[in-house]
């Protein structure tokens, strides 16, 4: 039986694993709605591959230029921004809604996906931390499917067949570390935004890379594994693992341990997202342990890596404040890629945002969207603040400069 799928985000570095993955079993998939940003180029490729009903696209600019480029007829075929998000996630032709939008953005079409009654296959992991009690509610009353295709989420699911959801003592993120797990913390004021997009293991966006590297992303990864398994934060815990071999654990009451293992390849999340509960035979190199027999595990750095511990106490105060720091985090990664700030401020940006504002009740997505939006303007309020320090700063160290040369 083939499976009709609206992807959101198909331009991104999931979106293009998921259609190589349709490509790969044709038979099986068969793309209906596909939803981008800015990237007409790729989408227009898209489109040509896999006719899909019908496109959104960010602004009504972009679909004008795509529909240049296009044979006659695509203009009643695109539609366009967020409501355009939301078109794709609800086409009646569509079964299951893959949601891999970056960031917030993905929560509004993920919810209408969900409310139309499409199964979930959730690479938007924001979709939990900002709106997580609302979003398995809206599950459980629409009696849909929804499976995590992050490596990490799809191994404790994996591993949780292995026994009894009331069995479980708890469960254990694995994360790289990023590329800067052996700098020392004087070092990471020097960081740049080349050296800290440059994972080490993973392929991924400009965002995710970013977030891996402060490890905001495993602490995003923590409040989404606590609703998407039902489980309290205190029972998830991290551990750094380098090679990226071992991709998450269950430890059950009696002390057995069950851990996911696979080579570091979005493919096979993806594929046991889509096909569970059948695998599918993909054409991928198989994990060698004889090669990778050294694998490592160490506790996070708090003091070095204050993000983590900064969404575990998010996540314990709950209501509004996780959509809160979700939002400032993406404003301080933002101006972390343009230079206005330096690293290790990208947790600092968080923090003070987050702890300007009132802890609310996530009683509806409005109040979780407006905490976002007042989040937001907090965090481009101290990025302004750090901003003017550093110009002050560099302008006192030019005087300083100045005064000691001596005068001719």
């Amino acid at each position: 039986m083939t499976k009709h799928l609206a992807l959101l985000g198909s331009t991104g570095s999931i979106g293009r694993n998921v259609l190589d993955v349709v490509r790969q079993f044709p038979g099986r998939f068969r793309i209906m709605g596909l939803a981008a940003g800015t990237n007409i180029a790729l989408l227009r490729e898209q489109i040509e591959a896999f006719n899909p009903v019908k496109v959104a696209i960010s602004t009504p600019e972009l679909a004008g230029d795509l529909v240049q480029s296009l044979p006659a007829g695509w203009g009643e075929r695109i539609v366009v921004g967020a409501a355009g998000n939301e078109t794709i996630a609800t086409l009646p032709e569509v079964d299951t809604v893959v949601s891999a939008i970056v960031g917030a953005a993905g929560l509004t079409p993920t919810m209408a996906a969900i409310e139309a009654g499409k199964d979930i296959a959730l690479a938007n992991k924001e979709t939990l931390v900002m709106a997580g009690n609302l979003v398995m509610a809206a599950v459980a009353r629409q009696r849909v499917r929804l499976l995590p295709i992050d490596s990490e989420h799809s191994a404790i699911a994996q591993a949780l067949e292995a026994g009894r959801r009331e069995d479980v003592s708890r469960l254990i993120l694995t994360a790289s570390g990023g590329p800067f797990r052996n700098k020392n913390e004087r070092a990471l004021w020097g960081v740049t935004p080349d050296e800290a997009l440059a994972h080490p293991n993973w392929d991924m966006g400009a965002k995710i890379s970013i977030d891996s590297a402060t490890l905001m992303n495993k602490g995003l990864e923590v409040i989404e594994a606590r609703w998407l398994f039902d489980i309290p934060v205190e029972n998830i815990e991290v551990l750094i693992h380098p090679q990226s071999i071992v991709h998450s654990l269950v430890e059950y009451i009696d002390g057995s341990v069950v851990a996911q293992l696979g080579i570091p390849d979005m493919r096979i999340p993806i594929v046991y997202a889509l096909s569970h509960p059948e695998r599918l035979r993909l054409g991928l190199p198989r994990l060698n342990l004889a090669k990778a027999h050294d694998l490592q595990f160490s506790p996070p750095d708090f003091t070095r890596f204050p993000a983590l511990q900064l969404a575990y106490q998010v996540c314990k105060r709950g209501g509004t404040l996780p959509a809160a720091l979700n939002a400032a985090n993406e404003v301080a990664v933002e101006a972390f890629l343009a230079k206005k700030i330096r690293f290790p401020e990208i947790a600092l940006v968080v923090a003070e945002s987050v702890n300007r504002l009132e802890r609310k009740e996530a009683a509806n997505l409005a109040a979780v969207l407006e905490a976002d939006l007042a989040a937001r303007m907090q965090a481009e309020s101290v990025v302004e603040a750090l901003q003017l320090k550093m110009q002050q700063r560099l302008a006192g160290e030019h005087n300083d400069a100045t005064s000691s040369t001596p005068t001719p």
